[in-house]
Order: C-alpha cells, then sequence, then structure tokens
C-alpha cells in the first residue's frame, strides 16, 4: 500500500476514533440510526499488477442523511512495515483493516481502468447499525491487524463474514453444495493468473493438494467476483432478495479473466518432449558435431540445476514456512534434490571422448522412475493432487536425459573409429 494511502487511512482513523467516542460532535456514518444506514457492497475487477490479478471488494456506509459514506476495505499491506518480506516469504502476513471515503475508492479504481460493480444490500435497522459498529470498532489501530491467509482469510472472506454475522449464520447456510464450475483453489488460481503466464505456471507448481480440495459455494466466495455472483441468489432474513438493486459504477476496461482455468496439461507435454528428444538426439549426434555435446553437458546441467531447486524451495514451503497450501506438494517426485547429483556427469561428457558415468545414469534412471511412479499414482486417492501437467513434462524430460546419459556410456576415440572406418 503506497505511503499517500497509508497516510489518508491514519487520518480517516483518527477521525472515525474521535467520533466514536464523542457522538454527538460528529453526524455521520459512524453515529447515524441504523434507519439513516445504506450498506452497499463494492466489487473491483482485477488490475495490471500480480497481486490485483484476484480482484478487490469493500463494503460502504452509507448515511443517507448527511450523504457521507466510507468503504472499508480488507487485505491491504504495506511494503515498507518492519520485516515484510521476511515474514511474506515465512508465510506470516500481517494485513490490516482500513476505512477511507468512498468517492477516493471509486476515483482510484475506475482511473485504473477497473470495474467497480456496487450491490446494494437489503439490511434491517438493526443489521445496518450492527455491521456499522462492527466495522467501526474493526478499523481501530489496536484492531486492524489480522493474519493474512490467501484463501481462508482475505479481503473477500473477511466481508463474507462479517455479513454472515449480521445475518446471524443464514449466508453459510444458503451458500451449500459445490461451486457452480467444480472450481478448486488451484483452478481459480490459474485462471486469475492466466494473463501473467509464467506467474500462473510458477504458482501452479508450488501448490500442493491442499489447493486440490473441491471448493463450496461458501468457500469459493474467497474471491470477490464469486461473492458478489452468490449473493444474487442469497434471502435475507425476512425471505426478500438480500441484493436489492445492482448498479455498474465504472466498466472493466482493462483485459478479464478467462471463465475457466487454462489447460497446462498440452503446452507441459510438448516442451517435455521437445526436451526430451532434444536430449536423445544431441547424444546420438555427439561424435559428429561438438556443437551437439557441448550443448546436451550445458543444457541437462541447467534442467537439473533447475530441478534441485525447485525441489528444494518446495521442501523449504512444506518444512519452514506456514505456507500451507504449498505443503506435501507431489511435484516433489519430479522435481527434488537428487537432480543435483547427476551434474557432475552432465558436466563430464562435454569433454571430446568423454562418456558418462554409471552415477549419472542411475541418477537419471531413478528420477525417470519417480516420475512413472508419479504417473500411476494419479490411479489412487492418496495422491489427491492435480499435478499430471508437470508429470506430462517431467517424464520425457527425464526420458531423454536418461536415453541421452546411455548413449553417451560408451567413449568416444575419434582415432579409433577413424581406423575402423578403413
Amino acid at each position: 500500500m503506497p505511503s499517500w494511502k497509508l497516510i489518508r487511512c491514519l487520518t480517516v482513523l483518527v477521525v472515525l476514533g474521535i467520533a466514536s467516542l464523542s457522538p454527538s460532535s460528529h453526524a455521520g456514518v459512524v453515529d447515524a440510526p441504523g434507519a439513516n444506514l445504506r450498506v452497499d457492497l463494492y466489487t473491483y475487477g482485477p488490475g495490471a499488477v500480480y497481486w490485483e490479478r484476484f480482484g478487490h471488494d469493500a463494503l460502504v456506509i452509507t448515511d443517507t442523511a448527511s450523504g457521507e459514506a466510507y468503504a472499508f476495505n480488507y487485505g491491504l499491506f504495506d511494503f515498507e512495515q518492519k520485516d515484510f518480506y521476511l515474514n511474506f516469504a515465512r508465510g506470516i502476513m500481517i494485513y490490516r483493516a482500513a476505512a477511507w471515503p468512498a468517492v477516493d475508492d471509486i476515483k482510484e479504481y475506475s482511473g485504473e481502468g477497473r470495474s467497480i460493480t456496487d450491490q446494494h444490500l437489503n439490511l434491517t435497522p438493526t443489521q445496518r447499525a450492527t455491521l456499522r459498529d462492527f466495522l467501526v470498532w474493526n478499523v481501530q489501530p489496536e484492531h486492524a491487524r489480522y493474519r493474512y491467509r490467501y484463501f481462508a482469510d482475505n479481503c473477500t472472506t473477511r466481508i463474507r463474514d462479517a455479513l454472515d454475522k449480521v445475518l446471524g449464520g443464514t449466508l453459510e447456510t444458503q451458500l451449500t453444495g459445490p461451486a457452480k464450475h467444480d472450481e478448486t483453489y488451484r483452478s481459480e488460481t490459474d485462471r486469475l493468473m492466466s494473463g501473467q503466464p509464467w506467474l500462473m505456471y510458477l504458482l501452479d507448481l508450488g501448490l500442493g493438494p491442499y489447493a486440490d480440495q473441491p471448493l463450496t459455494r461458501w468457500t469459493g466466495a474467497f474471491i470477490p467476483a464469486r461473492l458478489m455472483d452468490e449473493l444474487r441468489s442469497v434471502h435475507g432474513t425476512d425471505g426478500t432478495p438480500f441484493v436489492q438493486s445492482e448498479t455498474v459504477l465504472s466498466p472493466q476496461r482493462l483485459p478479464s479473466p478467462p471463465a475457466q482455468a487454462p489447460d497446462m496439461r498440452a503446452p507441459l507435454l510438448i516442451a517435455g518432449l521437445i526436451l526430451g528428444i532434444a536430449f536423445i538426439a544431441a547424444a546420438w549426434l555427439r561424435d559428429q558435431y561438438e556443437i551437439e555435446r557441448w550443448w546436451f553437458a550445458v543444457a541437462g546441467t541447467l534442467y537439473a540445476s533447475l530441478a534441485g531447486i525447485a525441489g528444494a524451495l518446495m521442501l523449504v514451503l512444506w518444512f519452514g514456512t506456514a505456507h500451507r497450501a504449498a505443503w506435501a506438494n507431489e511435484n516433489l517426485w519430479l522435481f527434488n534434490p537428487l537432480a543435483w547429483l547427476a551434474i557432475p556427469a552432465l558436466l563430464r561428457v562435454r569433454r571430446p571422448g568423454a562418456a558418462a558415468s554409471r552415477a549419472g545414469i542411475v541418477v537419471a534412471a531413478l528420477m525417470t522412475l519417480l516420475s512413472v511412479f508419479a504417473l500411476f499414482s494419479k490411479l489412487s486417492a492418496a495422491f489427491p493432487q492435480h499435478n499430471l501437467p508437470w508429470i506430462l513434462f517431467a517424464l520425457p524430460a527425464w526420458l531423454g536425459l536418461l536415453c541421452g546419459l546411455w548413449l553417451m556410456r560408451k567413449s568416444f576415440h575419434p582415432q579409433m573409429n577413424a581406423n575402423e572406418r578403413e
């Protein structure tokens, strides 16, 4: 969160704090009777920056008598916060709630080309006052900070839970059953991050089986647009529609995410086949073209290095952080630090006439067998992670590297082979 916005938040908090302590001194949102309050849910479309790809939302409380309107936001962070990056890496993210004039939100998000959809919520005066009191309490400095979790406790789940509380739990009761399109945390992450493919693939690689649990209508409402959609079918405690009216305040001018997550199987399979075939071809032609031998050594070393690094990072995420969605990642069958043991053999074959070591062949064979095991593990419910795309990449790549090392298992002596040809 930019420093100017942080200063604005603090200023608003001071105003709200003073008003809540001295009701008679301030006529507006803080002390207005429930009958004078209006509650709206503003849902903002995805932005251009990666942390904006999921969208955002805010509860807007308006005093219809004075016209004063405040947007109450969750999921705010500050890059300048002490140890922010260290805590982010450890999975201990402290975010905050804040409030500011709703007109600022409209100006900011519409200026960025992001859509703003206003849902006027149908609440009783008592419910509106109760929600207002909770939100004002929640943005006070001593109550504003909370432990952020991507899927379970973010800007939208906080709003969802606040609405459920004032509705007496009927919101969660009505949002039962599976999500409409069999979504998972993984599929929604892939879908929303598809505009930045490199990041989409990286996140998908790092997510473990936690991300593959089927979403319900309730848990699927961790995304602003999903919550907005689900509220359209909800009814209030009096049986009337919960969304009294819906208005688009600003259209989405930035590219919108697709309706479904991209299918990664074909792209990763093609990439794995190309890499595996290239390993075999380079090993086969090594005696005719020196560049082929060097390419095999350099490309194989790079692949083994990256596979080991990816595995090491997955192990760190599992055993060293609170990023639960990355724990027990089954991609460790495909990419793990064992791959580093193949590097000496790969570097060795760059020399003319050098043969691949038995140790290198054994390591490549082991990684290939682990990839085969990962493929067949998808037949068992004990391995629920949806990582078939990565298996389709890793298996042909490791198999190609194994075949290449096997072809290079014997030393090559140019002079001897020339005599034999005579």
